[in-house]
């Protein structure tokens, strides 16, 4: 790997947690807001982006989450299966709106990880927990696609690895 691509992640994992820790209470019930989420597309640009990401969930969590390990796992799983279904599709689908929109899809969908979090630690109904984590992570990313379009267009993060 390259040192360029090491840096750019460990920028984004900071920046995850960075971004994540302003809104620390929103970030581990069943009804989550984290801006945060929105580094998620940046998947759609290039496929490193996967380590900053998923590093940046897995630090945010063990420093900041009153569900201890349970985070660790799960949240981290969400992340990491989320991402690898849309590197995936990204190698049949060029269109970056697409992709956006694919991605957010994902996400909210796969939010019934978390949910299943929700429930072992928390007991928290299943179907409701998905249900209003789904709405949370839905409007985050919904929110972000012009949000990163834009910033795309400005900083190019296909050419910043």
């Amino acid at each position: 790997m390259k040192v360029r691509t090491l840096v750019v992640n460990g920028l984004i994992a900071a920046l995850y947690i960075a971004v994540s820790a302003l809104i620390v209470p929103f970030g581990f019930t069943n009804i989550q807001f984290r801006v945060s989420e929105v580094f998620n597309h940046l998947i759609v640009f290039d496929k490193r982006y996967f380590f900053g990401i998923v590093i940046g969930v897995f630090l945010y969590n063990l420093l900041f989450s009153p569900l201890g390990w349970f985070d660790l796992v799960f949240g981290v799983a969400h992340s990491a299966i989320s991402l690898a279904i849309i590197i995936l599709l990204a190698k049949y689908i060029k269109n970056i709106w697409v992709l956006l929109v694919a991605n957010t899809l994902v996400f909210t969908f796969n939010m019934f990880i978390i949910a299943f979090e929700l429930k072992l630690a928390l007991q928290f109904p299943f179907l409701l927990t998905w249900f209003t984590t789904a709405v949370g992570e839905f409007a985050v990313l919904a929110i972000g696609i012009p949000i990163i379009y834009a910033l795309n267009k400005r900083l190019q993060f296909n050419r910043l690895m």
